[in-house]
């Protein structure tokens, strides 16, 4: 579980996210696909769609850790429909890794320990829950 202090600062980082989101988001995907190419076929030749997509769903995500109860429906059904994208349970150590060092070099000084471990428990947390939900896909 996250502590308030936790939700605060992923909350508050990515606010500052915010406003570089489309750098954020070709920091990601160049960082995903460096660290996995493999990765890229499961993905449409429309990136900028893509891109749009993540941003959104991290705002939502980061949003909604005050009332986890109420984002844990929708974060369980994306973990369900990525089974059909091929997603594997190693795939999301590698979006992590991503999400982690587009963080450090979108934020700079302000990915401080404290924060990357926020972050970290944040992923892990909803990684976690759209893993469960995946393993009920048959």
């Amino acid at each position: 579980m996250l502590t308030e202090h936790q939700i605060t600062l992923v909350q508050g980082t990515w606010k500052k996210v915010i406003p570089i989101s489309h750098v954020a988001a070709d920091l990601f995907y160049t960082k995903l696909f460096e660290l996995d190419p493999s990765l890229r076929p499961l993905f449409s030749d429309n990136m900028a769609q893509q891109k749009q997509k993540l941003m959104q769903m991290i705002g939502v995500a980061v949003g909604g850790l005050n009332n986890l109860e109420a984002i844990v429906p929708a974060v369980e059904d994306l973990g369900r429909r990525h089974v059909a994208y091929q997603v594997t349970d190693e795939h999301y150590d590698t979006v992590a890794a991503a999400l982690l060092d587009t963080l450090d070099k979108g934020l700079g000084d302000d990915f401080t320990d404290e924060v990357r471990e926020a972050w970290t428990d944040t992923y892990v947390l909803l990684a976690t829950t759209m893993k469960n939900a995946a393993a009920t896909v048959s």
